[in-house]
């Protein structure tokens, strides 16, 4: 396989990773807690679980798959799924903040369209090993 779909696996794995163990310190970050009214604890709790199992799943899910490589590469077809459900996770992030529900531009509107271009580049990247890992495994079947 192309040096530059083994570069480019790894590339995305860690940028993945690094979104969720970024994911982690957004509520600290930029204060969520500040914009809800104490009196909803309940609401608080569960948009801190939801957070928090997202951010553990998706870092969990990029190590994973950056632990396991070099068989995602020599194309082990259970590895190269979870890769795909991994671009799959990405590619809905993008359609959703693309076309369905845009990111507010304030208080930054740098930072929104910067998330934006970046989440859909991971996708965008993603999407391409993930088409060249399906088309290896298809011609070792």
């Amino acid at each position: 396989m192309k040096k530059g779909i083994h570069i480019l696996y790894y590339i995305t794995v860690v940028m993945s990773a690094l979104v969720g163990l970024w994911h982690f310190f957004v509520p600290w970050m930029f204060q969520w807690h500040e914009y809800l009214p104490t009196q909803y604890e309940n609401l608080i709790v569960g948009i801190d679980y939801t957070n928090y199992c997202f951010s553990f799943l998706l870092f969990g899910l990029s190590v994973l798959l950056l632990l396991l490589g070099k068989r995602a590469l020599h194309f082990n077809g259970e590895v190269v799924y979870f890769y795909c459900f991994l671009t799959a996770v990405w590619l809905f992030r993008a359609c959703l903040s693309t076309f369905i529900e845009p990111w507010p531009l304030e208080p930054i509107p740098a930072a929104a369209v910067g998330r934006l271009i970046a989440s859909d580049l991971l996708a965008l990247l993603m999407m391409v090993v993930s088409v060249c890992l399906i088309r290896a495994l298809k011609k070792r079947a």
